[in-house]
């Protein structure tokens, strides 16, 4: 089974500030889990105001990651982690029995440089683990423009180049396949597929489904994605074997 959600029907929440695109109703939402696909809860493609961001605030027992787009990402927290994320660095935040921590858009008001992120939410295997954080770089094997594992709790993935989360059932892929290029991701029973930059297609029973930047795919018991991009990309998909308990 498949839905495609389009860029335009995400839920749109904006301050002055923030401009936030929501896959997943996230904003004022304290039921994450009746709106999950597979163990994913948020979804939010924001862009922030250069100066701009969020000042320190808590969260307990979620995978917090962060996927940069364009831009820098200033982050600190209360494991005493003060760093940037930039593109093609992957963040992994350990919300465990509780964390504080802030993002910020560090670019100056007087040369406004835009921020795009991308942060997803998944429930971790167990409840109460101690705060973490975790950053890698994997701009290098991106460059060979097949899937990348970004971050996982698969065994099977456990010598991969990604960083490793707190959940033994999910693994976040990325890609940034030139144009006319195919590859292929991984079927599972749950897949939440996302597409950041450029124009792709995707290969289903019916035809190609095209994809444009911010539309999303959620997939239900599937095989094996191939994807072609129609330009030059980067995509992001979740490979999820289970759900979150409701």
């Amino acid at each position: 089974m498949t839905q495609i959600i389009r860029a335009h029907e995400r839920i749109h929440w904006r301050n002055e500030w923030l401009d936030s695109r929501q896959s997943f109703p996230a904003t004022g939402n304290f039921d994450l889990a009746a709106n999950a696909h597979g163990v994913l809860l948020v979804h939010n493609d924001d862009r922030v105001d250069a100066a701009e961001g969020l000042d320190m605030h808590q969260h307990v027992d979620t995978e917090i990651l962060t996927w940069v787009v364009q831009g820098v990402a200033a982050h600190r927290d209360s494991t005493g982690t003060e760093t940037t994320i930039r593109p093609g660095e992957i963040q992994r935040m350990t919300a465990g029995h509780g964390i504080r921590h802030s993002e910020r858009n560090p670019a100056p008001r007087a040369d406004p440089i835009a921020l795009r992120v991308i942060q997803m939410w998944i429930a971790p295997d167990r409840l109460g683990l101690e705060p973490g954080y975790a950053q890698r770089d994997v701009s290098a094997v991106l460059d060979s423009g097949e899937p990348v594992v970004a971050a996982s709790g698969m065994p099977e993935h456990a010598d991969g180049p990604g960083i490793a989360l707190s959940n033994r059932h999910a693994a976040l892929h990325v890609a940034r396949p030139t144009a006319g290029r195919s590859i292929t991701l991984p079927g599972a029973p749950f897949g939440h597929l996302f597409v950041a930059v450029g124009h792709v297609s995707v290969a289903d029973i019916t035809g190609n489904i095209n994809l444009e930047a911010g539309d999303a795919i959620r997939f239900t018991g599937h095989d094996d994605i191939r994807l072609t991009a129609q330009n030059d990309a980067e995509i992001l998909y979740w490979q999820m074997e289970s759900t979150v308990a409701r």
